[in-house]
């Protein structure tokens, strides 16, 4: 009897602390953020018949774009639930209303298998139209539910053959939806009205265009837009650069859009305190038939005109954006610079002038004008810079300096030998 007692006070004691334990457990759970939501990216490939064209490093349009599928699945980010859609795979008849129609889901958005989803692209061919509204419409309600971002990826080499559903339109009203689906289009062929068609398509909603004719560029630009949209979503600022440097809008870091017009220049101020670094980088779209060979020059100059560092870069035709980039770190600032009454040290304003070298035919408009996406970032300055770009040719003429003395000394040497040489000849 006591035996039992004793047992129905342990088991009682036992209980009491294993609900003291949940007690104590449950809101702690509770207080534990929420687990973000999954970013959902589907993959829309057309399989139309005029894929079977061989003109992408010597194989078919298909097999580039399988290829480069490979190497994105390989690739994507384990956070990533990931889908593929396909049109024109299925129908190789001629009714339109049929072959209007063919689009199908061939891998449901989700966690990614691998090996199955390159097994279900291994098993395509290049069959029927090319009905990219109808898959941009199935696309977008693959992707409905949930909070996540969204992101379709359209890869094709043609225009849409299923009017009068414009997918401009579609893009459009997917964007009305109000559900934060960005669409992204790349062109596997450099023609006007496809790239008209896809950059409008890109722009409704957010999205880039960008024309791909090699599989390395597919493969990086796909698995580039896959991993975006692992990123935080960044929202640029709509700003409008000035005609000159005393005008110019002050910016913090982040990013930022504009609208450059041909041949005109774009300043913009930033303020770098000492110990910072100030990274600037910026991409112009040509967004309109403009004439081959151009370039962007992105300069970090002082607020007196005197150029402190550069970046450029050119551009023969072949692609529809151009970037370039900049780094100006400043040093910290010593005690003794710092007086008794300053406790903050000053910044620099640095101001930033984009200038362009394109041109196009009369025919052409330049309002507005074209997309400009500018960068800016300030990190820590580093201690002990290693390259060009922590100095900058116009920090002063003494890197010049330097080269011109170790020129002069150089050729005293050589004139030396040279004429040392030819003493011992003339003896012998």
């Amino acid at each position: 009897m006591i035996i039992r007692k004793r047992l129905t006070a342990g088991v009682c004691v036992l209980l009491a602390t294993l609900a003291a334990g949940l007690g104590t457990a449950l809101p702690a759970a509770a207080d534990e953020p929420p687990t973000a939501a999954s970013p959902k990216v589907e993959l829309v490939l057309d399989v139309s018949g005029s894929m079977r064209t061989r003109d992408i490093d010597g194989e078919s349009r298909i097999s580039a774009a399988k290829q480069a599928f490979n190497d994105v699945l390989d690739a994507v980010p384990e956070e990533v639930e990931l889908g593929i859609r396909t049109l024109g795979a299925d129908y190789p008849g001629d009714d339109r209303k049929v072959g209007c129609k063919d689009t199908k889901q061939l891998y449901p958005v989700g966690p990614l298998d691998r090996t199955e989803a390159k097994t279900a692209v291994g098993t395509l061919a290049p069959t029927g139209w090319t009905p990219i509204g109808p898959a941009l419409l199935g696309a977008a309600d693959d992707l409905e539910g949930g909070d996540a971002t969204r992101r379709i990826v359209l890869i094709t080499d043609g225009e849409d053959t299923c009017g009068p559903l414009d997918p401009c339109e579609v893009a459009r009203d997917i964007a009305a939806r109000g559900i934060h689906l960005v669409i992204d289009t790349l062109g596997l062929v450099p023609n006007a009205k496809i790239r008209q068609q896809l950059t409008c398509i890109a722009e409704a909603t957010g999205g880039t265009y960008t024309a791909v004719q090699h599989t390395d560029e597919l493969s990086g630009r796909v698995t580039q837009l896959v991993d975006r949209a692992a990123e935080p979503v960044v929202t640029p600022v709509a700003t409008e650069g000035a005609a000159n440097c005393s005008a110019a809008p002050a910016l913090e870091a982040g990013l930022y859009t504009d609208r450059q017009e041909i041949g005109k220049h774009r300043w913009y101020r930033v303020d770098v305190l000492p110990g910072q670094e100030l990274r600037a980088s910026v991409s112009v779209g040509a967004d309109r038939a403009v004439n081959n060979d151009y370039g962007i020059l992105l300069r970090a100059v002082t607020t007196h005109g005197r150029e402190i560092v550069r970046g450029s870069e050119s551009g023969t035709g072949r692609t529809d954006a151009v970037s370039a980039g900049l780094r100006y770190p400043r040093p910290e600032q010593d005690d003794a610079d710092i007086s008794d009454g300053d406790v903050k040290p000053a910044a620099e304003s640095v101001c930033l002038e984009l200038s362009n070298s394109f041109s196009a035919p009369a025919s052409v408009k330049t309002t507005p004008g074209m997309p400009v996406e500018l960068t800016v970032d300030l990190v820590k300055s580093p201690d002990e810079a290693a390259d060009t770009a922590a100095f900058g040719l116009g920090r002063g003429w003494w890197l010049l300096g330097v080269m011109v003395l170790a020129g002069l000394i150089a050729g005293l040497l050589f004139g030396w030998i040279s004429r040392w040489r030819v003493a011992v000849w003339r003896t012998n």
